[in-house]
Formats: structure tokens, C-alpha cells, sequence
């Protein structure tokens, strides 16, 4: 019978990249989340066999243990079709996706899992019951989305946000996108974070209002509004990842040529960013919606099986930090 694909639970010594360069840092995560207790998961409509080969693949790993929510009648018959062993795992019967995503926020508030995970259903169809007003899972922050990137020619995990649910953020959205970025650097063991909010320039221009919102956020990070990272903007990609580039300008920052979370001004932006990053220069996305009051782990059909750990690790690192220390607005 077929089993869930499998993934050394150590780096793999020499596995090489895109570039022909050494590439561990989500095998590193990986390995981290592993040391914890696998985080129970409401896995949404399961009811393909990418997304229940997922979460399977992630509980082979010790990574979620997971609540499957769905049809149950198709959920067997995916397993069976494709044949992977679903005995043991939980499922709790809904009649459709609908349905499957409301039970999964559900869970949540009874206590019964600490994520929510995406399957089959729409992206849209499970945020819109996490952010209900009256049942969803809402903090006082706005949720946003963040890939965290392994660019094969980048010496550390790269963050972008928001690439994929806030479309036209204004400045106070832009405010809670880049804590939410930040808590999650932070919340991984990682630092505190050099953030980069991007334009297409480096100076303060009306011309361009991505420029005039930079300079903002900087300086609401002064004022205390933003707290946790080191904030630079606007800076242009290059100057944001190149110190060659940042010296040719003269820029003078912690953050320039060494940013750790870049800021988009808008989704089209950064999804164009995200892909072309994945598309062109061999790196790999995962991804997780914060500001809820679980993290939510949005997997794509087009993931593979090290993304798919990724961002189920992250995402448990995650909820193993707000436990012990939550953020503003969690």
C-alpha cells in the first residue's frame, strides 16, 4: 500500500539547489518543530488526495496531528483510491466545504485543535469563516498572509508579505501586515527581523504614495506602533537584498542589502514577487495566515511535499510560541 511521501527528518548533507547551492533552511524548521509535541490540526475538506496526502505527509513527520474535516464518505474514498492508510486519524463528518470550513473554526473555539489547515475548499471559502465577525477566529489585528521563502541564492529564509489576501492594504493595514511578519520571525527563533518595505525607489517621492506610506511606517516603528523588528523603507528589491547595491546608493541602514522580511505595497506586487522567485529562481514558498487566533496553514495544489512540511513546521512553531507569550491583538 502506499504510503505518505517521506522526507529525511535531518538535512540532507549536500542536497543542492536551483543554483547549485546548498539548501536546508526549511530542513532546519523542519527539524526544530519535530522536538514538540505534533500540533492536533483541523485538516478543512481534505477530499483530494494533495491535500490528504499533506497532512499525512506532516503527520508521518510528527508535525500536526491531524482532525480530518469533510464528507467523511469521500474522504475514504480518496484515501482508498489513492491508497493511503487513514486509520487512526479522526474524522469529523460534514456534508460539504462550506460546512467543513465552519467546523474547523469550530474546533478551535472548543479547544480540540491548535491550527486549521487548508484542504480542498477555496482559499477564500475557509477565510471567510476564520474572519467572520460573529463566529470566525478574529484577534484585533488583521489577518494577512506570509510566504517564507528558501531562495536558493539567499543565505537565510526570506519573508514576504502580504502576497496573497489583503489586495490594496491601506497604512494601518500595512501596520498589523508587518507586526504579524514580525511576531512570526520573532515566534520562530529567528531574531528580531531586518524588514524592508519596498518600492520602486529608495526615496520619498508623491509621485509614487507606496513611497509616502514607507516613510510612515518608519516612523510609527519609531513612535512605538510597530515594536520587534528593525524597519528601512521605502527601499527598492535591490537595495533591500544586495549590499552591493545598497553601498552603490549610499544607503546607510541595519536593514538595506540584508532585509529578512520584505514588505509589498500591494498583493499584485507580491504575488508577482512570490513567483517570481519560485518560477524563476528555484525557490520554494511556504506559507501560513497570522492574526487570527490560530495560525492558519494555506497549502497549494502546486506545493511539493518539503513546502507542504514547511509550512506545516512553521505554523506549529508558531502556535507553540503564542502559547507562551501572545502578541498584541492575539
Amino acid at each position: 500500500m502506499a504510503q505518505p511521501s517521506q522526507i529525511s527528518p535531518t538535512p540532507e548533507a549536500g542536497r543542492t539547489s536551483f543554483h547549485g547551492e546548498k539548501r536546508d533552511k526549511y530542513e532546519r524548521l523542519i527539524a526544530k518543530a519535530r522536538e514538540l509535541p505534533p500540533a492536533p490540526t483541523a485538516v478543512a475538506h481534505p477530499c483530494d488526495e494533495s491535500s490528504l496526502r499533506g497532512a499525512l505527509d506532516a503527520a508521518a513527520q510528527g508535525l500536526i496531528a491531524p482532525v480530518l474535516v469533510g464528507p467523511s464518505a469521500r474522504i475514504i474514498a480518496v484515501a482508498k483510491q489513492c491508497g493511503l492508510d487513514i486509520a487512526g486519524f479522526e474524522i469529523v463528518d460534514t456534508p460539504h466545504s462550506h460546512a467543513s470550513a465552519a467546523k474547523a473554526v469550530e474546533l478551535v473555539h472548543a479547544g480540540k485543535v491548535a491550527l486549521v489547515m487548508k484542504g480542498s475548499l477555496h482559499s477564500d471559502e475557509l477565510l471567510a469563516e476564520v474572519t467572520n465577525k460573529e463566529t470566525g477566529l478574529r484577534t484585533g489585528r488583521r489577518v494577512s498572509h506570509v510566504f517564507i521563502m528558501d531562495v536558493p541564492s539567499y543565505p537565510e529564509p526570506l519573508f514576504i508579505t502580504d502576497a496573497a489576501v489583503n489586495i490594496f492594504p491601506d497604512l494601518e493595514a500595512k501596520r498589523d501586515i508587518i507586526q504579524n511578519a514580525i511576531d512570526l520571525h520573532v515566534g520562530l527563533g529567528l531574531g528580531v527581523p531586518r524588514v524592508a518595505i519596498l518600492s520602486a525607489v529608495e526615496t520619498v517621492t508623491t509621485k509614487i504614495p507606496s513611497t509616502i506610506e514607507a516613510a510612515a511606517l518608519c516612523k510609527m516603528a519609531d513612535r512605538g506602533q510597530i515594536t520587534g523588528g528593525l524597519l528601512d523603507g521605502p527601499l527598492a528589491l535591490d537595495n533591500a537584498i544586495s549590499p552591493e547595491a545598497a553601498s552603490i546608493k549610499g544607503i546607510v541602514s541595519p536593514v538595506a542589502g540584508r532585509a529578512q522580511i520584505l514588505v509589498v505595497p500591494d498583493m499584485e506586487a507580491g504575488n508577482m514577487l512570490a513567483k517570481n522567485l519560485t518560477f524563476l529562481s528555484g525557490a520554494d514558498a511556504a506559507g501560513i495566515v497570522l492574526g487570527a487566533r490560530v495560525p492558519i496553514i494555506l497549502t497549494s495544489r502546486a506545493d511539493n511535499v518539503r513546502t507542504r512540511l514547511a509550512s506545516c513546521a512553521v505554523a506549529g512553531l508558531y502556535a507553540h510560541a503564542l502559547t507562551q507569550t501572545r502578541p498584541i491583538g492575539g
